[in-house]
């Protein structure tokens, strides 16, 4: 949808408020303009240069902010209201009225669907501009399985409830131009035309900031453009994207990693893309002999697959099986927390120079689990045995920590955990994860030569679990739970149908107990059809 041009000589204000003639109520010629955005996003800064847009060029200016609720990590309601100046003191409003308001600045899609919810957002006047991308709210992390809510639904609702809607990803050239999504609004907006004033009004304001204006400038300049496209094809501002580096390495590691990628080309052509995805992850996580052992697994699902059946088991092999060797423990906590790409995300977030110093407290709670698991297997499993001095070690030991990681000494401590990792193999969780994954691998393919679906859904089955600690054994005892299903369906026709609900079941119910009725249910059609 491309933006409109119309009344009298300002583009787009035609039909708001600030544009109607006469009278002395100068209460219509008010334009009234909220901001919904998300703790760090930088909706202050963004309010900020709406009102200095909007005092530096013959308005009266007010913005005020509303806290948010907690569900959506400090959501915040800024609100702006304008008007021409007459010399006249206006009398201006401190928070936003359902169906009293001209233009809404969402920045991420489901407040914008908030927004349409609170009565923000109507089809007479409200001119919408939102950005595509999502946020998850705590509600949608907690569930097990994908939470996320159906944006697409969001996006249809928006369209429907605005005058206009202005909508693309605008946190991709945020985050490629290492700026804030603020900037990219404040391009949107300037790209929409809604408001009386030119690009160049609008950059002078990002000007007056000083610092990280060209990285602003850069965000804004790309959703400006994309703003004046309008809504229909999204086309990505590719100039902005950073590119990926090449890779570089010992001779013998490169010749490694080719042959690598070599198995992979032989692999049938719907399956590589997957597979190269789960390669490069395991090769992070471990090194390239890792990489051959997975290959090893996503070739064995290969032999035994079928064009015929779009591939569907080297597929999901090649997904969970890179998931499952790639399992969340403390060396690989370590590891993700002490590298630079870390540093400088965080700097990047909080759009920090290179030479300002940060201050970072990591939270660490390890269990007595977690620790046995670091050990060489025999020790752990030896300790693990005798329950009295595991539990008398686990109250020493089984603590809360802070860690400074921005300290020589904090550093250090979690630079050993991390250096551990050419150990990996010879300690207990390694041993237990890739005892676990073998044994439900093998079982999937013993599946699949009676009964291919079911045997892709035994693969699929390992997306009940992830993460680690409780979180980690909540998973597992539900996977187990799901499995032991097996031996009741294997035979019947509908037999990967039920697992499938019974996994989609677990994923979407946190304590079991919908799992506990399907289970009920399927030992119940067992024994009537019996």
């Amino acid at each position: 949808m491309s933006p409109d041009r119309g009344g009298a000589g300002l583009p787009g204000l035609s039909d708001l408020p600030g544009l109607r003639q006469g009278g002395g109520d100068t209460t219509g010629a008010i334009v009234k303009l909220a901001v919904l955005a998300v703790g760090g996003q930088g909706g202050g800064v963004l309010t900020d240069w709406i009102t200095e847009l909007a005092e530096r060029n013959g308005y009266r200016a007010q913005s005020t902010s509303v806290a948010g609720v907690a569900q959506r990590t400090g959501a915040t309601i800024y609100y702006v209201e304008m008007l021409p100046d007459t010399g006249r003191d206006p009398v201006f409003s401190l928070s936003p009225a359902a169906g009293d308001v001209d233009i809404v600045i969402a920045a991420e899609l489901m407040e914008a669907g908030r927004a349409v919810l609170r009565g923000f957002v109507t089809p007479d006047r409200t001119v919408l501009i939102a950005s595509s991308h999502r946020i998850l709210a705590v509600s949608e992390k907690i569930v097990p399985g994908d939470g996320s809510r159906d944006a697409a639904e969001v996006l249809n609702g928006a369209r429907e409830a605005a005058k206009r809607l202005v909508a693309f990803d605008m946190e991709r050239p945020a985050l490629a131009a290492h700026s804030m999504i603020s900037a990219s609004l404040f391009g949107a907006l300037s790209g929409s035309g809604v408001l009386p004033f030119t690009k160049e009004n609008f950059e002078e304001v990002i000007r007056l900031g000083g610092r990280g204006t060209a990285a602003s400038l850069a965000a804004f300049d790309a959703c400006h453009r994309l703003a004046e496209i309008g809504d229909g094809a999204e086309p990505q501002p590719t100039a902005l994207l950073p590119k990926r580096p090449s890779i570089a390495g010992p001779a013998r590691l490169l010749s490694q990693w080719n042959e690598l990628l070599q198995w992979v080309e032989n692999l049938p052509e719907p399956v590589r893309e997957m597979t190269l995805a789960g390669l490069r992850k395991v090769v992070d996580f471990q090194d390239v002999a890792y990489g051959f052992e997975y290959l090893d697994l996503v070739d064995r699902a290969a032999k035994m697959d079928e064009g015929e059946s779009g591939w569907r088991l080297s597929i999901a092999a090649a997904k969970h099986v890179a998931n499952a060797m790639t399992y969340d423990d403390v060396i690989r906590v370590a590891d993700l927390k002490t590298r630079r790409v870390r540093d400088q995300r965080i700097r990047d977030e909080l759009n920090l120079t290179d030479d300002a110093l940060v201050n970072v407290t990591e939270f660490l709670h390890p269990r007595m689990r977690e620790i046995c698991g670091t050990l060489p297997w025999r020790l752990g499993r030896w300790i693990e045995a005798r329950r009295g001095l595991f539990n008398w070690l686990d109250g020493k030991l089984s603590k809360g920590r802070l860690v400074r990681s921005d300290t020589l000494a904090g550093y250090f401590s979690l630079w050993l955990l991390a250096a551990l990792r050419p150990w990996r193999r010879r300690l207990l969780r390694h041993k237990n994860e890739a005892a676990h994954w073998n044994a439900w691998f093998d079982h999937a393919l013993l599946v699949r030569e009676e009964d291919y679906a079911l045997g892709v859904e035994v693969l699929e089955c390992r997306r009940l679990i992830k993460g680690y600690s409780d979180t980690h054994d909540r998973g597992l005892s539900k996977f187990d739970r799901v499995l032991s299903a097996l031996a009741l369906l294997q035979g019947r026709e509908d037999a990967a149908d039920w697992l499938r609900r019974l996994r989609e079941t677990a994923l979407l119910d946190e304590k079991g107990e919908a799992l506990e009725g399907a289970l009920k249910t399927i030992r119940t059609e067992v024994i009537t059809a019996d």
